[in-house]
């Protein structure tokens, strides 16, 4: 009679059931950390389309190396080290297709780590502070300050007076003043 058949379940191992939690923890975080990731993406390569690759190869990569991520750490540094990492990899390979050899980590980015966490840190803030606007000065502040239409472009994409945007942006920077 082979016994084999009849043992009791194996429990999993230590390992693999906190492989299952970083798994589940990566995609869970993923979608919260879009955002911030993108603008780190902008921040280092200037250019919209080329931060979006940048996330969308940062996800790819994260949930493909999911088990690597200690559950519990913070999934935002992790995914910026993944970010910074496929960025560097992509000047270093480019540099190479255009025949300038290795490049250094120091010499591709040119940001100081600690002011750039410091910018995010104040971003943050700042974005917490423009969420509790009410929805119309937050939406004018959004077009004319984050995604910078002129006032003329964001009067058409609201379809209301230029005067109307004036106001609702000189309202929401004296509320955002107060808020310090």
């Amino acid at each position: 009679m082979n016994h084999e058949l009849f043992a009791r379940p194996t429990r999993l191992s230590s390992n693999a059931r906190m492989s299952d939690a970083s798994r589940r923890e990566v995609r869970a975080g993923l979608e919260p950390c879009l955002a911030r990731l993108w603008r780190y993406g902008l921040v280092l390569s200037r250019a919209s389309d080329v931060a979006e690759d940048l996330v969308q190869a940062t996800c790819a990569r994260a949930i493909e190396r999911a088990d690597q991520f200690v559950s519990g750490a913070r999934l935002d540094r992790w995914l910026f080290a993944i970010l910074r990492s496929i960025w560097l990899s992509e000047i270093r390979a480019r540099r190479v297709r255009e025949g300038g050899g290795f490049v250094d980590a120091e010499d591709a980015l040119s940001t100081d780590g600690a002011h750039l966490i410091e910018t995010n840190i104040l971003a943050a803030e700042v974005l917490k502070a423009v969420g509790r606007l009410p929805e119309a000065h937050r939406e004018t502040v959004f077009l004319v300050y984050g995604e910078g239409y002129s006032y003329a472009e964001a009067a058409k994409a609201l379809e209301i007076p230029i005067d109307t945007v004036m106001s609702r942006l000189a309202a929401a920077r004296v509320a955002l003043a107060k808020l310090k």
